[in-house]
């Protein structure tokens, strides 16, 4: 693994999480990212499984990140949102981008349902 590449670990079994990796696939054009699936067993998984399925998390320059800081993190990665993740360093932006965050944890299984209601 490239000590300089962001890793970043997704529920590949979630609707929500995929579509939102398959932009930022499609995004990162310079291969900035790996994107690491943790839904099935033998993945890698720096810290329990369980609680990478339940909170974004990533690692950049060797520090763990989870929640609304992974995600900037991702969007530093990335060109045309780096910009996002720039100001998502300062902490009350971060603080908000976490609040916000936890509050969609909060209803993700529901849209998880929707979006799996929908694709079958």
């Amino acid at each position: 693994m490239d000590g300089n590449k962001l890793e970043v670990w997704y529920d590949g079994a979630c609707p929500l999480c995929t579509r939102e990796i398959a932009l930022m696939r499609r995004l990162d054009r310079r291969g900035a990212i790996d994107f690491i699936d943790v839904s099935t067993p033998g993945g890698s998984c720096p810290i329990d499984r369980k609680a990478l399925l339940e909170r974004f998390h990533a690692r950049e320059k060797g520090v763990m990140l989870s929640g609304a800081a992974a995600f900037a993190a991702m969007w530093r990665a990335v060109p045309l949102l780096r910009p996002l993740g720039l100001i998502a360093r300062w902490k009350p932006v971060l603080a908000l981008l976490e609040r916000a965050y936890l509050r969609f944890l909060r209803i993700r299984p529901r849209l998880q349902g929707l979006f799996r209601e929908r694709r079958a």
